[in-house]
């Protein structure tokens, strides 16, 4: 009876010790206690179960995830220390780095997922687009391009209507694809001018302005904007509600974009390398938890996102895009495979030639409203975007035997992808040459161009 008290009482130790992390672990650690924000999107996904799953524990971590009422609480609490870290758009760290809006020195040493965003208008303006939108079987073929928009916005102008459009934050993904798809449709979404002008409504034929993401469907039913980009589960919950039409998913705008990236202030990451380093391999892990075998795990975060202290929508809500699925108008839903993309195609690693993007687009309007050279927009990534750090965390889970070694881009990455050419307009983007790219568009700043008293001038 003694022998098997005591072999109890050695499991339950050595159950223990599992469970936690190794001393040599902990000892390292320049900070274990720790407190990440979020917003309550589905992307933010890799923190839940990084938390959920004991990964932040295995490497040593007790983190606090707290939700935040908005992207500029969120960001002016990671840059004045009052979160250690947080789920963030990515161009958040770029628009800090070149001073619009907030000066400050964020950097992020991963990327949290591809895709996950769509655009969504009210029933009245589909209805109205629908005329314009080829047809197949008696459903809208897909991708709708902004071409079927344009007669209802200009319909709107001659009315002398605003026609107005939600995104999430200045230098969101969201912005920019909703301007990318407008632009592309020949759709004039206004021109920022800094630093007198940081609206982004100059010139503009659709009027976008600023919505919290868990707002934007009550704003919409309101009538006060009459479409929408944002991530899930807002899109999704348009449609469960009757309330609109998500018309075309950012995958279908730029197959497999980079969304939201996990930041901390520089000054955090010069402080606490090795906490810096356990938090990206805990990331790491909850993401290739989440794209695991075929998503096969995908239930079990649909569950746990549904909890309030999470997203808290219905687990149906998020069910939706989550189970490799995509919801347009009631009872049209489609595969959509990769639209929560975690960890395949290397959704993970900090490219560069992503960051250019965001830096493009931003110069496109008019948010840095002068002229740089191609190498300007490479030196502002490499100073945000930190792949070392995330190639140093990935080997060590790799010696560790948590990853293999094919699951990461080849040592000696340049950081600058191949020429992309998966854009609704067919425009290629070479991040290798930003002003090359810029001159292809017909709407947007090019060359020496910026914006003046509201002219454009060369």
């Amino acid at each position: 009876m003694k022998l098997r008290t005591l072999a109890a009482t050695i499991t339950a130790l050595m159950s223990t010790v599992a469970f936690f992390p190794t001393a040599n672990a902990a000892a390292n650690l320049e900070k274990e206690n720790l407190k990440f924000g979020f917003i309550k999107l589905t992307d933010m996904a890799p923190l839940a179960v990084a938390v959920e799953k004991g990964f932040f524990e295995e490497e040593g971590l007790y983190v606090q995830l707290e939700a935040q009422a908005n992207w500029k609480v969120l960001l002016d609490r990671v840059i004045n220390g009052e979160l250690d870290g947080a789920h963030m758009l990515a161009g958040q760290p770029l628009g800090v780095a070149i001073g619009f809006g907030t000066k400050g020195q964020v950097i992020t040493a991963f990327s949290m997922d591809l895709n996950g965003n769509a655009i969504t208008v009210s029933n009245e303006i589909w209805n109205q687009m629908k005329p314009h939108i080829p047809m197949e079987n008696g459903k809208p073929v897909h991708p709708i391009k902004a071409d079927a928009l344009k007669p209802v916005v200009d319909q709107y102008k001659s009315a002398g209507k605003p026609f107005n459009m939600g995104m999430v934050f200045p230098v969101s993904t969201h912005n920019y694809e909703l301007r990318y798809w407008l632009a592309a449709g020949g759709i004039k979404p206004g021109y920022y001018a800094p630093p007198q002008d940081v609206v982004g409504q100059i010139n503009a034929e659709a009027l976008l302005s600023v919505t919290p993401p868990p707002q934007m469907p009550a704003t919409l039913e309101a009538g006060t904007i009459y479409g929408y980009c944002v991530g899930e589960p807002w899109n999704q919950q348009a449609v469960f509600k009757g309330i609109g039409v998500p018309v075309v998913t950012d995958y279908e705008i730029w197959k497999n974009n980079p969304e939201k990236v996990f930041g901390v202030s520089k000054e955090w990451a010069d402080k606490n390398p090795n906490t810096h380093k356990a938090t990206v391999k805990a990331l790491i892990r909850a993401a290739m938890w989440l794209d695991a075998e075929n998503d096969k795990n995908r239930k079990e975060a649909v569950e746990m996102l549904s909890q309030k202290q999470y997203v808290g929508a219905d687990f149906d809500v998020i069910a939706n895009s989550m189970l490799g699925t995509f919801e347009y108008e009631k009872g049209d839903k489609r595969p959509l495979p990769d639209f929560n993309t975690f960890f395949r195609h290397n959704a993970t690693y900090p490219y560069y030639s992503d960051a250019i993007w965001y830096l493009t687009q931003m110069r496109r309007w008019g948010q840095i409203n002068e002229y740089k050279p191609d190498n300007w927009y490479l030196e502002v990534a490499k100073s945000v975007y930190r792949p070392d750090i995330f190639m140093a965390a990935a080997k060590e889970l790799i010696a560790e035997g948590k990853a293999k070694a094919g699951d990461f881009p080849a040592d000696g990455e340049s950081g600058i992808k191949a020429p992309q050419k998966d854009f609704i307009d067919g425009v290629v983007y070479d991040a290798s040459k930003p002003n090359d790219y810029l001159n292809k568009f017909t709407i947007g700043l090019k060359g020496k161009q910026k914006v003046v008293d509201g002219k454009i001038v060369e």
